[in-house]
């Protein structure tokens, strides 16, 4: 079963030890990422390869619609573990064009269970309604939701306690938001960075 998937991970492993002999040995001894990427699940969106790191070097956390929520305890406990103990310098929220879960989110269909996950987009959607039905172009209306929608968690990442806390101690530490794009594989600095609580962050 996946033979496929075993000998192409056979084939990764000796490219690697091929361009560099102790990449393995220095990846057991330790994990010191500097960023944590709070993305999509979606599989056309794998966080490594978009900005070129190797194992080791970016913590990763994804799920429907890149969601941060406040209730959820795997995100929390993803965002406690990065800043609390890694002591990574950015968390970087990273929507896409074209997500599947912001379309569900408010397209009127019922999927069951992950209704529930994506109610926070309906809400984002609700709140800016005025801004989002003066886009005539559906495309470019759920493009401009899937911003809102990173805008959104990234407030939620700054104003968490684990983040508040290490603000007060003195950490460096600063969230962002991009979106990646999936027709030409660039991600989009929404400026939206906040790197203290004195910064405004997005709206």
């Amino acid at each position: 079963m996946l033979d496929h998937l075993k000998a192409n991970n056979l084939a990764w492993s000796r490219r690697k030890v091929a361009s560099d002999p102790d990449f393995f040995r220095r990846l057991v001894r330790q994990q010191t990422p500097e960023y944590l990427w709070i993305g999509c699940a979606d599989s056309r969106v794998p966080a490594n390869e978009i900005v070129g790191l190797d194992p080791g070097e970016l913590f990763v956390h994804r799920n429907v619609g890149n969601l941060a929520p406040p209730q959820d305890a795997n995100y929390l406990s993803v965002l406690q573990f990065a800043v609390d103990v890694l002591k990574v310098k950015h968390v970087i929220v990273v929507g896409h064009y074209g997500c599947g879960g912001v379309s569900a989110a408010v397209d009127g269909k019922r999927r069951g269970l992950v209704d529930h996950w994506l109610h926070p987009i309906r809400e984002i959607r609700h709140e800016h309604r005025a801004e989002l039905d003066a886009i005539a172009d559906e495309r470019a209306r759920l493009d401009r939701l899937c911003e809102l929608n990173v805008a959104r968690q990234v407030r939620n990442v700054a104003s968490d306690v684990f983040v508040q806390d290490a603000w007060a101690r003195g950490q460096p530490l600063c969230v962002h938001g991009w979106v990646y794009s999936l027709t030409d594989g660039l991600v989009r600095d929404l400026d939206l960075t906040v790197c203290g609580p004195g910064d405004a962050g997005p709206r």
